[in-house]
């Protein structure tokens, strides 16, 4: 395995951020393998994998375009991986990277695609089914084996994707860096007298000049907007005495960016530098409550406590993170009553906030992960300082 580090920086014997190692037919071999291991264990007979990211995770495999056709990845236990495949899409699958580690099968135009995979599946078997999966497909297999059942992957398996190795670290890592240099190039244009949409097309601009091959949100909340946590740029004008609430992300090498910062249009009043120092002291007590062992609600308490303690409590009106790997958004969750042990290697959102309705909000969030080590690291290393802006 490949060593990793911060994002943005280089320690002596370590590879740059950007140098990440490709995924190899044993890597996807490995993935699943874990996940019929990880099913068996959740006293499943398998898991089924319709087109997403669980399928691009476990194979390497997207298909070009979404289709009525069923494609379908059954995993069970005691047989190797079988990819259900439409026969005109099966040359695409064929070059997937972990196509070598699984067996396809195709069907063709007119045929039963369930009738092909059924006799690949217990008949009285419970299977975990990826989220994504579309109904019809669902039914048409309850249909053909009527003694099957299905749970969602994220209820029966919602670490299926979440601890990462030392190669997708590195793919977070160079994404947290990427998203670095974006926040700081936007700190050097104009934000009073243009639309919070002018200054989400920059943003969206500089996360691919940086290298990212999808961005997934440009959030820009100035003013009062900046008091909704998912505020969608609109055509509001920002204005000198406005806070602006910066929150983007998207995916780098296949891996999750997602880091807000909230900035400052000229000088800030005494209420603003008060809020943004107590969000600042919130999420670095969410970081620091990071180790391995210790529970995920842990860390949504300790952030909570500080913002509480302050007065501020009915203002944090949302969890304090989310995972990220090859989504944005994804298990583990930093919320109260999640008590899943932190795990070395997993990677997650610390974003606590304070949202004044109808003035304006705070949001401060970096992605880390917790080490060997006992320690939390993060992938997201610009300013916590308010930043002023013209």
């Amino acid at each position: 395995m490949s060593s990793t580090h911060a994002a943005g920086e280089t320690a002596p014997g370590q590879a740059a951020p950007e140098e990440v190692v490709p995924f190899t037919a044993d890597d996807y071999r490995a993935r699943m393998a874990r996940a019929v291991e990880s099913a068996a264990d959740a006293g499943l007979a398998g898991v089924l994998v319709a087109p997403g990211p669980d399928l691009v995770y476990l194979t390497g495999y997207q298909p070009t375009a979404i289709t009525e056709r069923l494609t379908v990845l059954v995993l069970a236990v005691g047989q190797e991986p079988v990819l259900v495949v439409p026969t005109l899409e099966a040359p695409d699958a064929e070059k997937a990277a972990g196509a070598a580690a699984l067996t396809l099968r195709d069907w063709t135009d007119g045929k039963d695609p369930y009738a092909v995979t059924a006799p690949l599946l217990d008949v009285d078997g419970r299977f975990g089914v990826s989220d994504n999966a579309w109904a019809m497909h669902l039914l048409g297999l309850q249909q053909a084996l009527p003694g099957t059942s299905y749970v969602s992957l994220t209820e029966a398996l919602p670490m299926l994707r979440g601890v990462k190795d030392a190669h997708e670290l590195a793919r977070i890592a160079a994404a947290g860096a990427a998203a670095d240099r974006a926040y700081g190039e936007i700190l050097k244009v104009r934000f009073a007298g243009r639309k919070e949409t002018d200054v989400a097309a920059d943003l969206a601009r500089l996360l691919m000049e940086s290298g990212h091959s999808q961005v997934d949100f440009t959030v820009v909340g100035s003013g009062p907007n900046g008091a909704n946590p998912h505020h969608e740029a609109g055509d509001r004008i920002i204005e000198r005495g406005d806070m602006v609430v910066l929150d983007f992300g998207g995916l780098k090498h296949g891996y999750g960016s997602d880091t807000t910062r909230t900035v400052h249009v000229g000088e800030p009043t005494d209420e603003e530098r008060r809020v943004h120092d107590l969000v600042r002291e919130a999420q670095q007590a969410g970081f620091e409550a990071v180790r391995p062992g210790v529970a995920c609600q842990e860390v949504d308490r300790a952030a909570r406590k500080v913002i509480t303690d302050a007065g501020y409590g009915e203002y944090f009106i949302h969890r304090t993170g989310h995972g990220i790997g090859v989504t944005t958004h994804e298990p583990p969750y930093m919320i109260e009553g999640e008590e899943l042990p932190i795990v070395p290697g997993m990677c997650f959102s610390i974003e606590p906030g304070v949202y004044l309705p109808g003035r304006f909000g705070v949001r401060i969030e970096d992605i880390v992960t917790a080490t060997e080590d006992g320690a939390g690291r993060r992938f997201n290393n610009t300013p916590h300082e308010m930043a002023l802006v013209e």
